[in-house]
């Protein structure tokens, strides 16, 4: 009898991932055009047209990011620890999906402080792996430990003031909130209240991109281990056949 054939878990729970993200759209795209940018007293509906576009907007971009890694293993020749994989599929999720369709921003209060802490170190840990990848490929090019958890630092912060400035672009055009400068009921927050959500991820980015930079300096100064499961890795290439002159095949490795 012929063995069950093992069933592929990443792209199963990719899939299942992927189709949160689809399945919201068409529901979406009917309550922006039926549902008004007023709160109805007594209707039971809280939220209005601009918190439906905000959604849509996620779950798009949601799809777009679930095929980065694809694009990066293909057109880079990366190999993606499943590891990190999991985590990035899982932050989507909970980012979107949990934060924006099931609405989770709002039901438990530190659920975007939470994201951003954990997407800044993870951000951190990749800008720490992206480095030493680098400087494991470049033969010319040695870079002590301080310099690559210096970078891995400011690639974390970097990413994260790059959402907010996204989130900023999105409130003012598409009328979202993104920013929490306004509460669930429609509030609008005045001064220092609306700018604490910014500030509060940019300072959560911070902690983030700290504790995974120190952490990467650890491991490249005292040549701790543990960190080469989430290592990005370049692939090796396939070997090229070169004829030579003395007519035997030559195999020709590229870098």
């Amino acid at each position: 009898m012929r063995g069950k054939k093992k069933r592929d878990w990443k792209k199963i729970i990719s899939i299942a991932i992927l189709m949160s993200f689809i399945a919201p759209i068409g529901f979406l795209c009917y309550k922006i055009a039926t549902t008004t940018n007023e709160v109805i007293p007594n209707s039971g509906e809280m939220r209005v047209r601009s918190d439906y576009v905000l959604m849509l907007l996620q779950c798009l971009l949601g799809i777009v990011a679930m095929g980065l890694p694809s694009v990066f293993e293909k057109k880079f020749k990366w190999e993606i620890p499943n590891i990190v994989y999991y985590f990035y599929i899982f932050f989507l999720y909970a980012a979107i999906f949990l934060g924006e369709v099931r609405n989770f921003y709002y039901r438990f209060e530190y659920w975007d402080l939470i994201l951003h802490t954990f997407s800044a170190t993870m951000m951190g840990f990749f800008g720490f792996s992206l480095v030493e990848m680098l400087n494991r490929e470049n033969e010319n090019v040695s870079l002590n430990a301080f310099f690559v958890a210096f970078f891995a630092f400011c690639f974390a912060m970097t990413i994260g003031s790059v959402w907010e400035i996204y989130e900023f672009v999105s409130d003012g055009l598409l009328k979202t909130n993104m920013q929490k400068y306004a509460l669930e009921t429609g509030i609008v927050l005045q001064g220092r209240n609306a700018l604490s959500d910014t500030m509060e991820d940019i300072i959560v980015d911070a902690v983030g991109a700290l504790v995974a930079s120190t952490i990467g300096y650890i491991s490249i100064k005292y040549k701790f281990t543990f960190l080469n499961a989430f290592k990005i890795k370049i692939g090796k290439n396939k070997p090229v056949q070169q004829k030579s002159t003395g007519g035997t095949d030559e195999t020709a490795h590229l870098k």
